[in-house]
Parts: C-alpha cells; structure tokens; sequence
C-alpha cells in the first residue's frame, strides 16, 4: 500500500486553531490511538512472545554488517526487529532472499544517527514512507521502518501515523502470517496467531477481513498469492473470506493495472495458479481486473494443464490468461487494464489470433515458417511459436522446434531491391514471402533460386513495376 506521513495537527485540527481547538485536536488524537489499541488488543495473543529460534535460517541473516546495524541501534537506544516475509520464511525453513527491519525510532531520528555516524543514506524517496536506506560499510543496504498506523485510507493509499508501539503496527497489516516480527535474540513475536496459521498452513487476514481489505483492495490478490505459498490444499479456504472477498471485488477498480498484474503473474506462476484463477474469477473479479464478461474458464483450465504437460521452462503467465480472452480484440482490451509489456502484449495477440488456426497441425514445417512470418525478430517470433505449442501440449514438437536454429536467409534486401523489389515498408512483404516459399522448400534454396521466384512473388503482393 502507498503510504505518507500524515501529520497529527492534519488529520484533527486544521492551522490556525485556537489552543483550546487545539487541545481538543489532541485528545481526539488520543482517543483514536486509544480506540485502535483497545481494538488490536481484543484479538490479540496476551503473550506475543510465542518461541526462540535458532535455525541455521535465522543464523543465515546475519552478516558483520547487520551486527554492525543492531549495535548501532542498541548504542542509541531504539529497538529493531525483522519484519513481515522474511519471518514467514525462517518460520517455514526458508533462507529469506531479503529483510525488512522495523523500527521504534522515526525517520528523524534515524537520520540523525546516520548523519551523525557517517553512514550514507540511499534511496531517500523511501522517506515518504518513512522508511530510511543506510548502507553499512558501504557494503550492503537496509531497508529500515519506522512503526506507523494507518489513520486514513481509501482502498489504495494510506496516510499514517508513525508509533513506537509494535501492537499496532502489527494490526494495520494484511494477513496474520506477515504480521510477525523476529528479534535478534530470537524471539518471534506474534500478536495475531499468524505462526499458529502458519502451522496450520492457512491464510487469514489480520482481525476483519472486510476491513484490511478495504484498506487496501489489493490485499484481495495478496489473499490469493500467499495461498498458493502457503496452503497444502488445492480448495481449503475459509467460505466466509472468500464472501467477504466477492462483496469488495469492485474495489479492485481503485488499484493500477500495473500493480494487479504483478500480484496476477505470481499466483498463476506459483503452486494451485489455475484453481486460484478459477476461484479469483468465481469470486466475481473479473470485471475489475480486465477479463471478459464470461471468460473462456474451461480453455484456460485445458491450457493450464497443456503447458504443465510440456517442459519448457517457467510458466509464462500470460499463455494460459489468453485462453481466458475469445478475441484478439480482447487482448487489446486486457492490455489496456493490465499494462503488459511489449512482449506480453505481443505474445497475447499472437496466440489469440493464431491458436484456432494451429490447434490441429501435427507437423514441424508450418511452425517453422510461422517463425518467420515476421517483419521484425525471427528469433522473438520463435518464442512466441514455442507458446503456441506449450498452448496446445504438443510436447513432442515443442522440443523439435526449441532446437531448430533458424537457419541465415540467403538473400539481402539490397539484392532483392536490384532485381525489381520496393523500397521501405513493402520490401518486408517480398522478404516473407521469399520466406515461406524458402520454407516450402526445406530450406535448400541459393540466392538465385529465390530470384527466380522473386516476379511471382512481386505479382502476388501487386508490386510488379509498371512498364
């Protein structure tokens, strides 16, 4: 969720108020906080200290420049601990890729020390949300966090508070699993059951699910990706979450196409990708995401299954969500939703336009020459050929066509120019025809022999010169 600093005067008295204004400002300010622990305190673990650890995972973390962290924020007197996934992971016998690290101390103070001890700070754009990047040793970077609250959101940006009180912090956060923290000692602290969901492998939101989710509607795909991470069932989810869900599916209009499809690519690329899309798309999101009113669910579940019948390599997200599209023109309109990448948005078309017209060619050749119907990368083409096949399941010619090397075409486009060819855009028309016809032909065609099929192909495409 975005977040900024939202100073307390703002969010409960306007500049200018008199002191008694003022005053009351801060004991609304109070009583918020207030309303919030007493909250968070009702569901949560009286006792959050819930184990030590001391697993060759947790010991993997520490580097001469974290020590060198923890007793620069000890000297100081400021608390740190891990936070969020990288508990989850040790948790679960993980090596964590990285570490998030919060803190009691504001991003003033954190500064402060800094500045004061010759640390250089990067990435100050992190400040906004009140986090503070020091690179120790000037060796590696760490991502520091001050404790916050969330005061205002409105489904896709949060204005906070920052806190020194971990109980809260914990409470504004999305799923129980992530609202842990790992003290250097060892300590896990666990506010809201999520090791004891962790256990369980199951996946629940932090208190009301209604309410963390209209924090921020993007949780609703976060839901679904820590599933495929965590759950060892395909369909083992809570009925009442997966209403609650349904009942805030709109409020995924809020959130940036970019952002949905980040979330997307890692459930269908993780473990249950296509019973999670299906249940995504059952749970009436559709709409909000870009998909057709009636999405093609049993193609892309036939498809889903294709692709995991061919090795290949790693799942290309975007082969099996075109079997969800009936139209090209479908892909143009998920694009528009989604922002896909050049090639993802080529490679969407590609197999909508191409996919009915291949599925029942068996043979090598077509394929082939398929690679080469392009203006552009032969190469790129290929990749989008090898999709097409993964669509389909054919396996066998999956594997001939991925060691096929496009062999050099024998012809310039200067040659074919001396001999009668157009200039600019319509010499690529003569090249692909002189490919197919070269293609027809195994491959074994010289330089003069597509010169002699060069005034047909002219008169096909109509660019014969006129006498």
């Amino acid at each position: 969720m975005f977040c900024r600093r939202f100073p307390v005067r703002l969010l409960f008295s306007p500049v200018g108020q008199t002191r008694s204004k003022r005053h009351f400002a801060h004991a609304r300010w109070s009583e918020f906080i207030a309303k919030r622990r007493m909250e968070a305190v009702a569901i949560a673990r009286p006792d959050p200290v819930v184990m030590k650890v001391d697993t060759p995972e947790f010991r993997s973390i520490f580097t001469k420049e974290l020590e060198d962290l923890i007793e620069l924020f000890r000297r100081y007197d400021h608390e740190i601990r891990v936070a969020g996934g990288a508990v989850r992971d040790i948790l679960m016998g993980l090596c964590p890729k990285d570490i998030d690290i919060a803190t009691t101390a504001t991003p003033t103070e954190m500064k402060e020390i800094f500045t004061k001890e010759n640390i250089r700070m990067v990435n100050m754009n992190g400040e906004k949300h009140g986090t503070i990047t020091p690179r120790i040793n000037d060796r590696e970077n760490f991502e520091i966090t001050t404790l916050r609250i969330d005061a205002v959101t409105d489904g896709r940006h949060a204005e906070v508070i920052h806190t020194k009180d971990w109980l809260l912090d914990a409470n504004r956060r999305d799923l129980t699993i992530n609202s842990m923290f790992l003290g250097f000692d060892g300590s896990v602290y666990d506010y809201f059951y999520g090791y004891d969901d962790l256990q369980k492998r199951r996946v629940a939101f932090v208190g009301d699910p209604d309410l963390r989710i209209k924090e921020d509607y993007l949780r609703i795909l976060r839901y679904f990706r820590f599933y495929g991470r965590i759950a060892e069932r395909i369909d083992n989810h809570d009925e009442e979450t997966l209403r609650i869900i349904a009942k805030n599916a709109s409020g995924l209009a809020k959130i940036s196409g970019e952002r949905i499809w980040q979330e997307w690519k890692k459930i269908m690329a993780g473990k249950f990708g296509c019973d999670l899309t299906v249940k995504m798309i059952n749970s009436d999101l559709s709409a909000s995401i870009g998909l057709p009113e009636k999405p093609n669910v049993e193609e892309f579940v036939r498809v889903f299954k294709n692709i995991e019948s061919v090795q290949g390599g790693d799942i290309q997200p975007i082969t099996p969500l075109s079997a969800l599209l009936h139209t090209p023109e479908d892909a143009i309109t998920l694009n528009l939703r989604l922002k896909f990448t050049v090639f993802e948005r080529e490679l969407a078309y590609f197999l909508t336009q191409n996919r009915d017209e291949f599925e029942s060619v068996n043979e090598l050749l077509p394929f082939q020459q398929l690679s080469l119907q392009t203006l552009g990368s032969a190469k790129l083409k290929k990749e989008y050929v090898l999709e097409l096949l993964r669509y389909h399941g054919k396996r066998e010619l999956y594997g001939q066509l991925k060691e096929w090397q496009i062999p050099a075409f024998p012809i310039k486009g200067n040659v074919l120019i001396e001999h009668g060819a157009p200039k600019g855009p319509k010499l690529g028309l003569v090249m692909n025809e002189l490919k197919m016809v070269w293609a027809a032909n195994r491959f074994d065609m010289s330089e003069p022999d597509l010169l002699g099929h060069l005034p047909a192909v002219l008169e096909k495409l109509d660019l014969a010169r006129k006498s």
